[in-house]
């Protein structure tokens, strides 16, 4: 049979289905929950490392999707986007970063002797670049204040695993140099709420704890702790959720020789759950601190998010460079561990060599625990497997002539797949097409291609009652660029305006489409 007899017939016999294909949670459609590891029978381990993952392509389409909302909220609030290595110097941060984040760096001597990490977190990498930019004699920086800068770095901590913390996790940064004044605080903070909003999630899923360490300050100043011990007091505070109140008031009096007493006073004020009371607890009063962030939370009411914030003073941080407000992202249920956390960082560039202080804030919001809260919330995304034609050659001999239609919709900016076995029957085309999501179809057969045509089937536009006429089409070759046009319909559903029949260079000769040949 001429090709021009069965390619309509099959058209009509093979009416295409959309089917899902390949979703974020394929463990059904990708046969992994049958899939059998035969350790005692394979010469290597078929489990990544511990606390690491595998990116299959679906576990990389949502992971595509959750960076590509990262970008689009840090670009709505004006940041540019920057990286670093994610081999870092060890001394960046053994210097200043905490105790904690010290211990469980993957840390090496490289084959120059270097003395070099994975990096455990990003905001020393951070400060290093903005030091960069900083004339050494004046302190003064060759770049305009303020910086607001983001990434979305590959981190590395050598921690015990748990839901929603990995060993190896993508972390999103915000930060902004340059600014003192709380507004700074209070972009980054109305940014994840923006964010949250973006993926599904709302204030009655997560919160947002606030505190200062100016107002902590102010308490522990009170107390007799010294200044140069302040940072080290706040790092054992942050403990308190971990190891108890009886065991941070221990550790206080051993290792800044605080009474119990004082201890006492320290962690009560610490379960304050308003302003108010930490001031009253505290004896600290309408402090300037206490005034300033008072202020966050008045601006953050009129900038429309107040209702994701409470006040929290157990909120501290465990990194020792934080020094102003701190904040962390919770899950109200109480299932999920910190979601996002951050604070303002003023001294950091100072203990890596810069002449001044230079204000800084910014946060970190962590992948995994990400995913675990759009789990939890029944919010995950379905994102099928798509692409925008398949390429169906009609029989070995077209299979050629079907490669350079597939270059020429590439090179329209169509995503394309090819038809991989020519010699099968026309229903698996369509079968191939289905599995893979494509929005149509391009058969490239001797009938048409004679004519200077190709013959194209829209598989997701139009209803299975539609006629022919309306849901294929032949288009000519040097018009593979336009093939929205002759559908009246993009590749996405949305109308565009239509080529008449008479419109098309091939049909001008006839007058019309051109009548399949016999």
């Amino acid at each position: 049979f001429g090709s021009s007899v069965i390619w309509p017939i099959a058209f009509s016999v093979f009416p295409p289905t959309f089917l899902p294909s390949i979703l974020l949670t394929p463990a059904a459609e990708m046969g992994k929950d049958k899939k059998e590891k035969k350790e005692a029978t394979t010469a290597i381990s078929l489990d990544p490392p511990s606390g690491t993952r595998d990116f299959f392509p679906w576990d990389m389409k949502q992971q595509r999707w959750l960076f590509d909302k990262f970008r689009e909220v840090a670009g709505l609030y004006g940041f540019q986007e920057y990286d670093a290595p994610v081999l870092e110097h060890e001394e960046l941060y053994k210097r200043k970063a905490g105790e904690e984040i010290t211990q469980q760096m993957y840390n090496f001597v490289d084959k120059e002797g270097a003395a070099v990490t994975l990096r455990p977190e990003m905001t020393p990498s951070l400060a290093r670049m903005v030091l960069s930019l900083m004339r050494a004699e004046t302190g003064e920086m060759a770049a305009t204040l303020p910086l607001k800068w983001f990434s979305i770095p590959q981190c590395w901590r050598f921690e015990t695993t748990q839901r929603g913390r990995k060993r190896e996790h993508y972390q999103w940064n915000m930060d902004i140099v340059g600014i003192p004044g709380i507004s700074a605080e209070v972009e980054l903070l109305s940014a994840i709420c923006t964010f949250f909003e973006k993926i599904g999630i709302t204030s009655e899923d997560v919160g947002l704890k606030i505190n200062s360490r100016k107002v902590l300050g102010a308490v522990l100043k009170a107390a007799g702790v010294p200044d140069n011990r302040f940072a080290e007091t706040c790092v054992i505070i942050d403990k308190q959720d971990k190891i108890g109140a009886e065991a941070v008031r221990k550790e206080m009096t051993e290792k800044i020789g605080l009474s119990e007493e004082v201890g006492k006073r320290i962690t009560d004020a610490t379960t304050a759950k308003t302003l108010d009371e930490f001031a009253e607890l505290a004896g600290v009063g309408e402090s300037a601190e206490v005034a300033e962030l008072r202020k966050l939370f008045e601006m953050a009411n009129d900038y429309g998010f107040g209702d994701w914030l409470q006040f929290d003073a157990s909120v501290v941080r465990g990194l020792a460079y934080y020094t102003g407000v701190v904040f962390e992202g919770f899950d109200k249920k109480g299932v999920l561990r910190a979601i996002c956390g951050g604070g303002r960082y003023d001294r950091l560039l100072t203990l890596y060599g810069s002449p001044k202080e230079v204000p800084c804030v910014g946060f970190g919001f962590g992948d995994c625990v990400v995913v675990e809260l759009l789990k939890e919330k029944k919010v995950t995304p379905t994102l099928p497997t798509t692409v925008d034609y398949v390429v169906a050659a009609f029989n070995a001999d077209m299979t050629g002539k079907a490669l350079s239609v597939a270059r020429k919709l590439r090179l329209a900016g169509a995503r394309v797949d090819m038809f991989p076995d020519p010699a099968k029957k026309v229903g698996k085309a369509f079968n191939y097409a289905d599995r893979a999501g494509a929005v149509r179809v391009a058969f490239v057969a001797p009938g048409e291609w004679e004519k200077g045509l190709v013959r194209i089937k829209d598989l997701r536009n139009f209803g299975q009652d539609a006629p022919d006429d309306q849901k294929q089409k032949d288009v000519p070759l040097d018009e593979l660029d336009k093939v929205d046009a002759y559908f009246g319909i993009s590749l996405d559903g949305k109308a565009v305006e239509q080529i008449k029949p008479a419109e098309g260079a091939a049909a001008a000769a006839s007058g019309g489409y051109p009548a399949a040949s016999a």
